[in-house]
């Protein structure tokens, strides 16, 4: 929806969950020389201030990355997460988030390359200033991350993390990712794609697990962090998951041991909980 701008949301538990987890993906992929892409269907602006505009509106980032900042007790993900997130706060202060298009641009080689969709009319401009100067590695496309990803399957290498992560508050969004993971498979089967979706009360976010789990038989990992009870009033997140297919082997029992700590650490009552369901090959 156009009238979405996820600086609101910037650095929040969801983005934790999710970022960790992006930055685990791609240095899964970056194990072996051979170039890969990194795609994303719904990218942002790239990168958000937490001082100014939309973050300070919200304050959202207080319920995530600013638990984790000064804890010098992370797990290993969580760790490797906030390192990265530093490296843009080089000052030590927490003034600035990295959305996933920043972690994954840092993240690359040479020889990777990225594809960046984003609709919203005022957000492409600023990705685009963001990535001014990131040369042929980035190509930015204003338009419809769901549609335009089917052009660029498969990528040449054959290797790829696809993160299709939309807002989810047009409910069709629900529909259209299933249809976008679908046909990806379908497209190139041994892509990595990490699907992200919001804990809410409405319906279609409660069965939407159980609608990945049928897209591929095994090969796939769940995971979700929820971080309290649902709101009284039936608004606003109160957890997120992660739906990966094609994971690395390693990543569940990674998360398994790490996701006790982020429930102890994020949970605001003892609602709070986390699943991790893995199906390999």
């Amino acid at each position: 929806m156009l009238s979405y701008r996820h600086a609101f949301h910037a650095g929040n538990h969801a983005d934790v969950l999710k970022h960790a987890i992006v930055v685990q993906l791609l240095r899964y992929l970056a194990q072996k020389d051979k170039a890969y892409w990194y795609i994303d269907t719904h990218a942002g602006a790239g990168v958000y201030s937490l001082q100014e505009g939309y973050a300070t509106k919200t304050g959202e980032f207080a319920t995530g990355i600013a638990k984790l900042w000064d804890r010098t007790d992370l797990p290993p993900i969580f760790a490797d997460y906030v390192d990265e997130v530093a490296a843009l706060n080089t000052d030590g202060n927490l003034r600035f988030y990295p959305g996933s298009p920043y972690l994954a641009f840092r993240l690359m080689r040479e020889q990777d390359r990225m594809r960046l969709f984003e609709m919203h009319t005022t957000e492409i401009d600023v990705l685009r200033h963001n990535f001014r100067d990131a040369g042929r590695r980035a190509m930015l496309y204003a338009g419809d991350g769901f549609e335009g990803v089917k052009a660029l399957l498969p990528p040449p290498p054959r290797r790829a993390l696809v993160l299709i992560d939309p807002s989810y508050e047009d409910k069709r969004d629900y529909t259209r990712t299933l249809n976008c993971v679908e046909e990806g498979l379908r497209r190139f089967a041994t892509g990595t794609y990490a699907v992200w979706y919001p804990q809410v009360t409405r319906l279609e976010s409660q069965r939407f697990p159980d609608q990945l789990k049928r897209l591929q038989e095994r090969n796939w990992l769940h995971v979700s962090l929820t971080i309290g009870n649902p709101p009284k009033d039936g608004f606003g997140l109160f957890g997120s998951g992660m739906f990966i297919f094609n994971p690395p082997y390693t990543l569940a029992k990674t998360l398994k041991d790490a996701m006790p700590w982020l429930v102890s650490t994020l949970g605001i009552d003892k609602a709070a909980t986390f699943k991790v369901e893995y199906r390999g090959d």
